[in-house]
């Protein structure tokens, strides 16, 4: 009760008391108070999914207004991981103001898990995220897939090679991805596939701290090569190609399921080239 009063920017003692109003006016219970958390009861999940709908055509109808005027307009909250936002949101966002002056972009960057948090609470339209998962909540649209590749500093001797095996990383010492990430699981399953152990040295939870560590000599990494452009051009990092054709990132965008876009929604979505279906 008191999250929904703090979203609706009242008091817990108001949204309190509408709650009794609308009870008493549909004559009906909406919440089994004798459970913790409250739940509600089947006329209050009538109730909910009738409010659902109200606010779902309210939006259509305010998007067919807006559509009608000619031009995009309103704005889009984008939620991003570290590694997409901080290799290419500044050139999304400056494209965006020139392209659509009359619309608004704003981007936060968080851990995927508070992508997912945003998104199912309506405080983010849009989720860039790495292995998009869909759900009962959330839909998917696919981006594109990222080749992996092996992180090494210049000096190092791996960073001479045109291209390694997979049997080429046995032994090395390694800088990894925290054990709760997605994309450490898959790395440990390629290695089990390959009978590879490295000596993993440190992990970290994004990609920016862990091209620093190998920049410094710490180890070697294996990233999107996406990710690492400004370090390869600054000479700081080197990128070996990997020949392991499995081992892709692939990156999508997240949404809340039948949440209808605004023109500055879709006008994004079209800039990154992943149109809404």
């Amino acid at each position: 009760m008191s999250k929904g009063a703090a979203h609706c920017g009242v008091s817990q003692s108001a949204a309190s008391q509408h709650v009794q109003e609308v009870e008493r006016r549909l004559g009906q219970i909406v919440f089994d108070r004798t459970k913790r958390p409250l739940q509600l009861t089947e006329a209050g999940k009538l109730y909910a999914e009738f409010c659902r709908d109200v606010l779902r055509r309210e939006e259509e109808l305010s998007l067919t207004l807006e559509a009608m005027k000619g031009n995009v307009t309103g704005s889009v909250r984008v939620a991003s991981i570290y590694s997409i936002g901080l290799s290419e949101m500044s050139r999304l966002q400056a494209e965006f103001s020139t392209r659509f002056p009359a619309a608004s972009l704003h981007v936060e960057y968080m851990r995927p898990e508070k992508i997912y948090e945003a998104v199912r609470d309506d405080t983010a339209d849009l989720g860039l995220v790495s292995y998009p998962e869909q759900s009962r909540e959330i839909a998917a649209i696919a981006w594109r897939n990222e080749e992996m590749q092996v992180a090494a500093p210049p000096s190092h001797a791996l960073a001479r090679r045109d291209e390694l095996l997979p049997a080429d990383l046995n032994g090395e010492s390694f800088i990894g991805f925290d054990e709760d990430l997605r994309i450490r699981r898959e790395l440990d399953r390629f290695f089990r596939s390959h009978g590879i152990e490295v000596n993993l040295l440190m992990h970290f939870d994004n990609i920016q701290t862990i091209k620093e560590a190998v920049a410094l000599g710490s180890g070697i990494s294996i990233l999107p090569a996406h990710t690492m452009q400004a370090e390869i051009e600054q000479g700081r990092l080197v990128a070996v190609p990997l020949h392991a054709p499995e081992l892709m990132r692939p990156v999508g965008i997240v949404h809340r399921k039948r949440k209808a876009f605004n023109g500055a929604t879709r006008a994004f979505l079209e800039l990154v080239g992943s149109p809404p279906a």
